[in-house]
């Protein structure tokens, strides 16, 4: 793929998702060095896995508030358009992953302020209106892949592929060095999965 030629990105996420995040600020980074065209999209942790005996009644309390932030990004992009997504999730990100805000309404309120959007819009965590909106992106983006996969879900073109799981975010050259191996791998005919056991938790240095 030409360098000098900008590339649609397509990128989906769930806020709550510490992995998520890490490889959002690496594309973001390879963006500083590579003509990308990142178009953001939710997608939900909660949606993917409803439904599963498996989780005990702890994790369905969990993935029911992780629903909470999802709603409120469809609710933002419902009223301003999916040019917000990338602030929104940056600020949203922040609170969560660094700063270990609590998933509740102050926490929405804070993060859509300082991404210069209405805070009312927090009351959309709280409601159903939007998750329909919330589904039709998920399925959008989990159809490219299939549904034995998680957050991210990432297309390049016509090529897509869940993650990479990565962390601590790579920087610099070491970045555009992952990017070209990804797609590398992600575009050769019949490949499909890579992956070794996680040692560690999501450094966000």
């Amino acid at each position: 793929m030409a360098h000098d030629t900008t590339t649609p990105v397509d990128f989906w996420f769930d806020p709550t998702c510490p992995w998520a995040w890490m490889t959002s600020r690496w594309v973001l980074e390879v963006a500083e060095r590579r003509p990308l065209e990142i178009r953001w999209h939710i997608m939900s942790l909660t949606v993917l896995n409803e439904g599963r005996a498996d989780l005990d009644e702890r994790w369905h309390r969990d993935l029911a508030l992780r629903m909470e932030p999802v709603r409120v990004c469809a609710a933002a992009e419902d009223a301003y358009g999916p040019g917000v997504l990338l602030r929104l999730y940056t600020e949203l990100g922040t609170r969560f992953h660094l700063g270990k805000a609590p998933k509740e309404r102050a926490t929405y309120e804070a993060a859509l302020a300082a991404s210069g959007l209405d805070p009312a819009l927090a009351g959309a965590a709280g409601s159903d209106a939007f998750d329909g909106a919330v589904r039709a992106s998920h399925h959008d983006g989990i159809a490219r892949v299939g549904t034995d996969v998680g957050t991210p879900v990432i297309a390049v073109g016509d090529v897509a592929f869940f993650g990479p799981v990565v962390t601590p975010t790579p920087r610099g050259e070491a970045a555009v060095k992952l990017w070209d191996g990804v797609l590398a791998v992600a575009q050769t005919d019949g490949f499909f999965e890579l992956k070794r056991t996680r040692t560690r938790d999501p450094i966000f240095a």
